[in-house]
């Protein structure tokens, strides 16, 4: 990644916003194709003097995991411009490991991390954005977010999508374990197919990642953990209040970061992922931490191996 000269911008309270990678595309005569195109999409002329923040949202339907993200990306735009950013949401994608289980779509799952990777490095890298917020739901959206940030090495915050609310079947609370388990009472005659198709009809009643410590909540974990989430951003419900809040405050926290200078290298330590793997190890997480911990690692030239799994699970 070649070095460029920081640019700064005044901030509301008269100190200057350093710009260190969106100057080379708003700044001098030359450049006013450029700004033109972004006046289109919402610019004014003030904003081209900001940070500009990229908000990576993995929006889609495909998934219950993330289908409020496009929300929650808006609430951490509110949150960099209200701090003296500019903020330009973008999307990725995502995949749900929950549906393609036992298909062969689950050839892409892993595939996916890379993908995301990938695309959020490529936006982030070619636009010239100065700091970024991205925002992950299902499984390989975590690893994937934090790998770009780690090639990056942007100022950067990851949000948690957070995790679904239980339904209720007959006046009881149930999710997705309740759906498998329902699975082996239906084989084993001890429910008919009506009450089967009641309870997976209720068992996931919106928005929100699945409801124990399976990948998705213990990689929010482990990323909160390592440092590159805020407090509190992997135990927050999905269609809360406070997870609204903890966009606004990762997107005004890229802003102090660009200001402080502080990068996922300062962050991403050899300590601070003993620190992830200490809590994965703590919570009996999923397995597949172990793998994505170690992709993450490599990313950012921490090394980190299997010794170290090894080490800290003794203790």
């Amino acid at each position: 990644m070649p070095t460029t000269k920081k640019k700064k911008t005044p901030s509301r309270n008269g100190k200057a916003l350093p710009r260190p990678h969106s100057y080379e595309v708003t700044d001098k005569y030359e450049r006013a194709p450029s700004r033109a195109m972004l006046h289109a999409v919402g610019f004014s002329r003030a904003d081209f003097k900001k940070p500009q923040i990229g908000i990576a949202s993995t929006w889609g339907m495909v998934t219950p995991c993330n289908m409020h993200i496009n929300g929650l990306a808006e609430h951490a735009a509110k949150g960099a411009n209200e701090a003296g950013g500019k903020a330009v949401e973008f999307n990725t994608i995502t995949i749900s490991d929950g549906i393609s289980m036992g298909t062969e779509g689950m050839k892409y799952s892993l595939v996916s991390r890379e993908v995301i990777a990938d695309s959020i490095e490529t936006v982030v890298g070619c636009q010239g954005f100065d700091g970024l917020v991205a925002i992950g739901g299902c499984d390989k959206n975590m690893p994937g977010c934090l790998i770009a940030m780690a090639r990056l090495n942007r100022p950067a915050v990851f949000v948690y999508g957070g995790t679904i609310l239980p339904g209720k079947y007959q006046k009881k609370d149930v999710d997705i374990v309740s759906v498998f388990e329902a699975v082996g009472q239906y084989a084993g005659g001890k429910i008919n197919d009506k009450e089967l198709a009641d309870i997976e009809a209720c068992a996931i009643p919106g928005p929100g990642s699945c409801g124990g410590m399976y990948t998705a909540n213990t990689m929010a974990s482990a990323i909160e953990a390592l440092g590159m989430s805020l407090p509190n951003s992997s135990a927050q419900v999905a269609i809360s209040k406070e997870k609204q809040q903890d966009c606004e405050r990762a997107g005004a926290a890229v802003i102090e970061l660009i200001k402080k200078g502080i990068t996922p290298k300062d962050i991403m330590t050899k300590k601070a992922f003993e620190n992830a793997i200490t809590v994965t190890m703590a919570l009996g997480g999923s397995t597949n931490a172990v793998l994505h911990l170690l992709a993450m690692a490599h990313a950012m030239g921490v090394k980190v191996s299997l010794k170290d799994f090894e080490r800290i699970q003794k203790k």
